[in-house]
């Protein structure tokens, strides 16, 4: 089963493509990730629809049975959150026109099912995906990073 991840934001829109196979649990690999970069220069609708064609763009190379996506739980910056949503709706529709069954988790949730604790720190998260994907290097970027964690989470949640 191959599990899009998605970390959704205006600025990055992180994405990790993971198979997983319910019958070896154990056995993750990553097949795709990177991020969709938009250029804060631009205006919202128009970063918005660079989001959209992107990701489409992904879904259609790739063909996901399913995505998980961030869901938005907790802002610190409040001048970002109605941007982030905005990308957020954007990123459903793309999954919706294309039917790609969808799930969402918070960040509490993510960190819960990877590492047992919902208030872990990011380093322990990274720790976790490296285990999990076998490997000792992970995807510069925090956002693909996270995406991926968001994969992972969701293939232990359909166990």
């Amino acid at each position: 089963m191959k599990i899009l991840g998605i970390d959704p934001g205006m600025a990055i829109v992180g994405y990790g493509l993971i198979d997983f196979q319910t019958e070896n649990a154990l056995k993750i690999e990553l097949l795709a990730s990177g991020s969709i970069q938009t250029d804060k220069t631009l205006d919202d609708s128009k970063r918005l629809l660079e989001i959209y064609n992107d990701l489409s763009k992904i879904v259609e190379e790739y063909q996901p049975d399913c995505a998980s996506v961030e869901n938005l739980f907790f802002f610190k910056n409040q001048k970002t959150v109605i941007p982030v949503a905005e990308a957020r709706g954007v990123i459903l529709t793309v999954l919706e026109k294309y039917g790609i069954p969808t799930y969402s988790y918070t960040p509490m949730e993510v960190k819960q099912v990877l590492t047992g604790y919902g208030r872990a720190e990011k380093k322990e998260v990274e720790q976790m995906v490296k285990i999990a994907l076998n490997t000792d290097t992970l995807p510069k970027l925090d956002d693909t990073v996270d995406s991926i964690a968001i994969a992972i989470c969701h293939s232990r949640n359909i166990l």
